[in-house]
């Protein structure tokens, strides 16, 4: 008796385990679907070894991920406890929180540039509440219904698996399709630890898009035999950007069209605003623009604002003392007026562009509250601060609010600079800056990293991450909604991506006096 019960008890156990392998298999059928939208928050590969990782990636570690989930979980349980019903209903409630997990770290990952995890738990809460308060009914309506189709999904493969288990054994391709996701996991490794070696950025810079994703690289795979100075080879990468805060800024030229139909906006630029005047503004019925970053010295600010670009520090002020071509060539259309002055910098050839018929206009308010009712009324209005008032950074956030329906209707989620002020400015005008300016329009941005300079730090944005390189070679990278630091390591395809912005070498150069 003791015999047989133990030979029933083994038969439960296997054919647990059978029913786990094939639950698994459609798992990942699910879940490839799930990552594939990982893919589509980034921008493709531009070669085909690049596509070649992406595929192998994409099948072998979903296929692990998987197998992974099945090991610590379904495989314990079935040992353990090898009931079948309460094993495959069990199953099903996993398998549909753990799809539920990923799901919502795909869309943590599309809005802020990184995914879920224990440094990055308190950004995920902040998008949640911003999703909470801005769409409740939807929010709660779409989690419901999304999770009650995938248990209804998930109820359905478990009860198929395990009534067709004979067929599905009889399936003589079962085996070669597990070898196939086990040789695409190794390929995926053995390509990308050849690509690391040989710099190919349009695989290196996959490395974190998929979730748990740790993939085998040259420098480790060197630097344990001693074949390679981590240190050395991070020095070498980082060279390149050392010229960067040497650039000569060059004259932005402003090319307009002939059409005159030009919506008005108003652009007002504060001096720093105590939390009392923060709130005030807040309570005008504007919408807060954030995280919105601004440098914290008057003359760098101002630069970035009136030319759209980054120097040595040491050239602010006297490149400041003559008027931005691209304001000289869009007259009519761009007036910018100083009601009060905000800093102790000087700025002689103000006065010459004192439109205040030009439908665009750019208002240095020094007391906003007092003045309020010229602005009441106006849309599109943008309001912020010339200088942020943090010190942790020499780029940093800075108040910021807007009133415009078309801003409103892009997503949020990405960091603004003052860099992107002319670049909305000029679009609004309807110009086109020549050559391409460093920021993108607040309507239109760009899906590839942001970057600026500021006092001999490199600053790159991605969505809500922040990679900062100092002047030492030292770096971090942070959160840009809450700045807090972020356990992720080292983006240097992000920084290569950002490069794309600079403008050519071969414009016409910024006077020096």
């Amino acid at each position: 008796m003791v015999l047989e019960h133990n030979l029933s008890l083994v038969n439960k156990v296997n054919r647990l385990l059978r029913w786990g392998h094939w639950f698994t298999f459609f798992n990942i059928l699910l879940a490839l679907a799930i990552t594939a939208s990982y893919w589509l928050a980034e921008p493709l590969p531009q070669t085909g070894l690049g596509w070649s990782y992406l595929l192998l990636n994409w099948f072998g570690h979903t296929a692990f991920l998987c197998f992974l989930f099945f090991t610590l979980t379904i495989f314990p349980i079935s040992l353990l406890f090898p009931s079948q019903k309460h094993v495959r209903g069990l199953g099903a409630v996993l398998a549909t929180l753990a799809l539920v997990v990923l799901i919502f770290d795909a869309y943590v990952y599309r809005s802020l540039g990184y995914h879920i995890g224990n440094t990055s738990w308190l950004q995920t809460i902040e998008l949640m509440k911003l999703q909470v308060v801005t769409n409740t009914r939807n929010f709660i309506l779409i989690v419901i219904v999304t999770s009650a189709v995938l248990l209804a999904l998930q109820l359905t493969i478990s009860n198929y698996c395990w009534k067709k288990m004979a067929r599905l054994q009889a399936i003589t391709a079962g085996r070669p399709i597990w070898v196939f996701f086990v040789v695409c996991f190794v390929l995926s490794h053995v390509v990308h630890i050849w690509a690391d070696a040989q710099l190919k950025l349009d695989v290196v810079r996959q490395d974190n898009v998929l979730p748990l994703t740790y993939p085998a690289t040259a420098k480790s795979f060197l630097a344990r035999y001693q074949l390679l100075d981590r240190q050395q080879r991070q020095s070498s990468q980082l060279e390149p950007l050392d010229s960067l805060d040497r650039l000569t800024p060059v004259q932005t030229s402003a090319y307009c069209d002939a059409e005159q139909n030009i919506q008005p906006l108003t652009i007002l630029i504060t001096s720093p605003l105590t939390a009392s005047q923060q709130q005030w503004v807040a309570q005008q019925g504007l919408r807060t623009l954030t995280p919105h970053f601004a440098p914290t010295e008057p003359a760098e600010a101002l630069f970035h604002l009136l030319h759209g670009q980054f120097t040595d520090s040491d050239s602010y002020n006297s490149l400041l003392q003559t008027p931005p071509l691209w304001l000289q060539q869009s007259q009519q259309r761009i007036g910018l007026q100083q009601a009060q002055s905000l800093t102790d910098i000087q700025l002689p050839w103000l006065a010459d562009f004192d439109l205040p018929s030009a439908p665009i206009q750019i208002i240095f308010e020094h007391a906003i509250q007092q003045n309020w009712q010229q602005y009441a009324n106006q849309s599109p209005l943008i309001v912020f601060e010339l200088t942020s008032q943090h010190r942790q950074f020499t780029l940093a956030p800075a108040a910021a609010w807007y009133r415009w329906p078309a801003l409103r209707q892009q997503q949020q989620f990405s960091a603004s600079m003052h860099l992107d002020i002319l670049p909305t400015i000029l679009a609004a005008a309807g110009c086109q800056a020549s050559p391409s300016l460093v920021g993108d329009s607040l309507l239109q941005p760009r899906n590839i990293p942001k970057i600026a300079i500021s006092q001999h730090e490199i600053y790159s944005f991605y969505k809500d991450k922040l990679v900062i390189i100092r002047e030492d070679h030292s770096f971090g990278v942070w959160s840009a909604g809450t700045l807090l630091p972020l356990n992720e390591p080292f983006d240097m395809p992000m920084l290569v991506d950002a490069l794309q912005r600079l403008p050519k070498a071969s414009s016409t150069p910024l006077p020096n006096d």
